[in-house]
């Protein structure tokens, strides 16, 4: 009996504790930040960049190079995790610039306007989302580069999820020169 008393008030005690609500709180931008997908340092890198928080993951957000990748991201079902939070910089955001994006200056993904379409590439050469809370600015942006100003639900699969074709010089003769210059040196 004594024993049944105890696991029952084990049973109780575990139904009373409260659930902590994890912290997903937007993470500077630093020289740790790396990019989920090319693991190399996203303060090298032009364009605005992302972080996604995962469940039982707190402060250890994935940072993304671009925000396309982190719009394609959630739209794939491999994750393993659940996303509880998407954080982009605003372009819109005083002192914000391609080359600077800022290091704090974070929207909510869900509350963004992304230019999608317009003639600009993110850090990793692909055609890039441009996030802004301001929908003048976004606007602006959009009369300026192109593109058209959508939210993140309207953004079609196609723009994050499509190949892309990120050689812009057809003329690979200097790189063949160098393959054929490599292939003679290890025959030697």
């Amino acid at each position: 009996m004594k024993r049944l008393s105890f696991v029952l008030f084990c049973l109780a005690l575990a139904a009373c504790k409260e659930e902590v609500a994890q912290d997903v709180t937007p993470v500077a931008l630093s020289p740790d930040a790396v990019g989920h997908y090319c693991q190399m340092t996203l303060l090298e890198h032009d364009g605005p960049k992302a972080q996604a928080h995962l469940a039982g993951l707190p402060g250890a957000p994935l940072f993304f190079s671009q925000v396309r990748d982190v719009v394609a991201y959630l739209r794939m079902p491999e994750q393993s995790h659940e996303v509880v939070a998407v954080w982009v910089n605003d372009m819109g955001a005083a002192g914000a610039s391609w080359d600077s994006p800022g290091a704090q200056n974070w929207i909510d993904a869900q509350d963004a306007l992304f230019v999608v379409g317009a003639d600009v590439v993110g850090g990793m050469g692909a055609p890039e989302l441009v996030p802004f809370s301001d929908p003048a600015a976004a606007q602006d942006f959009a009369s300026a580069n192109g593109g058209a100003v959508m939210t993140l639900d309207e953004i079609p699969d196609a723009a994050v999820l499509a190949p892309v074709d990120l050689v812009h010089d057809t003329d690979d003769s200097a790189f063949q020169d160098r393959l054929r210059a490599l292939s003679d040196k290890m025959g030697d």
